[in-house]
């Protein structure tokens, strides 16, 4: 299998871009091929090879193992639609470790789209980056009602999760959630954070949450990585 000579794409991207899709199809498990069998497979240079595999290094999707080859690194957080889980719940269903670190915690004034959303004039903003396995995955935004955030940010939030901490120590029961889901690409400031270059594939999940009594909890703006985390859903069809 060889790659595009005639394409304005360097071959190096080209590999990478063949490597990811095979890491994303399950084609590769646990380790990619050595550099040699690269070379063979798609008629690279060792350079080419090196290159591709250093990206792919530096992205979190691949990691080095001295003597023993250049392993996987990234396995796909699979959040289930129709079900209301944090992402520290789903990134441990697959086996992973989860992390956050706080960027901002701050009161804001709400305007446009936000306030619309809300109901809110003001409201106290969280923004996270999460963490699987030290991999940076998403960049979260939270906005809550002044008085709820102000009682979460005294918790350490780089080690909770914001619905545990809901439930088990503010009270706050029976959620239900509006969301919506869009693809887009990285820009500037997330894709710093995310490690991913600028102009990359994320996923933007928006999730709106109401308590029991209908009034607003939470508005969540996530940008995930695409590589990093995918939906699922499970569908019927009904015979005729």
């Amino acid at each position: 299998m060889s790659l595009d000579y005639t394409n304005s794409i360097p071959l190096h991207v080209q590999l990478k871009q063949k490597i990811e899709q095979k890491i994303y199809n399950s084609h590769y498990v646990d380790k990619i091929p050595s550099e040699r069998e690269l070379m063979n497979e798609y008629y690279v240079s060792r350079s080419t090879v090196r290159q591709s595999i250093e990206q792919l290094v530096r992205e979190g999707i691949l990691m080095r193992k001295p003597g023993k080859g250049t392993f996987i690194a990234v396995r796909t957080i699979n959040d289930w639609l129709g079900s209301l889980s944090s992402t520290s719940e789903n990134i441990k269903k697959m086996g992973m470790s989860p992390g956050a670190k706080l960027i901002t915690s701050k009161e804001i004034e709400l305007f446009g789209r936000l306030k619309d959303i809300t109901g809110l004039d003001k409201a106290h903003h969280f923004k996270r980056v999460r963490y699987a396995n030290d991999i940076p995955m998403g960049v979260e935004r939270h906005y809550y009602p002044v008085a709820l955030g102000k009682k979460l940010s005294q918790f350490n939030l780089d080690q909770e999760a914001f619905y545990e901490l809901l439930e088990r120590e503010l009270k706050v029961k029976t959620f239900q959630a509006e969301q919506e889901i869009r693809a887009s690409t990285a820009t500037g400031n997330d894709s710093q954070l995310l490690n991913i270059s600028e102009g990359s594939s994320i996923i933007i999940a928006e999730r709106k949450i109401t308590d029991m009594n209908g009034d607003f909890v939470e508005f969540e703006r996530a940008h995930y990585r695409a590589d990093m985390y995918a939906f699922k859903i499970t569908l019927s069809r009904n015979s005729r």
